[in-house]
């Protein structure tokens, strides 16, 4: 399959790929391909923008934690960007939220990403 599902910016050594409105199992798969690419790049922060993200389901979650672990074990931070009641939620049950850094905005998880956050 070759349509994409995130688009990935990069502010230097830090990438923000942007995540879809709807994360389920029918993508879920393609999206985490997605953004182990990025990972493969050796960014020194993933930010994920769930900002515009409305729906997410375990297959989303599950893409969400194996990314995060694919970035930690080859050094890279990982961060979301929520910003939808239905996503922070989701994350919450899950417990995803105590595991990955989250923030409202793309600003402020570039600000911490500056900072050399935490680790």
């Amino acid at each position: 399959m070759s349509e994409s599902h995130c688009r990935v910016l990069w502010s230097e050594q830090v990438a923000v790929a942007v995540l879809p409105p709807e994360i389920d199992i029918s993508i879920a798969d393609a999206v985490r391909d997605e953004l182990l690419a990025v990972v493969n790049q050796s960014p020194v922060a993933l930010i994920a923008d769930m900002s515009h993200t409305t729906f997410c389901d375990s297959a989303g979650v599950r893409t969400l934690v194996r990314t995060f672990r694919r970035a930690t074990e080859g050094g890279t931070k990982m961060r979301l960007v929520v910003a939808t009641p239905a996503v922070e939620r989701v994350l919450q049950i899950t417990g995803v939220d105590r595991l990955i850094e989250t923030y409202p905005n793309v600003a402020a998880a570039l600000g911490s990403s500056s900072n050399g956050g935490g680790g």
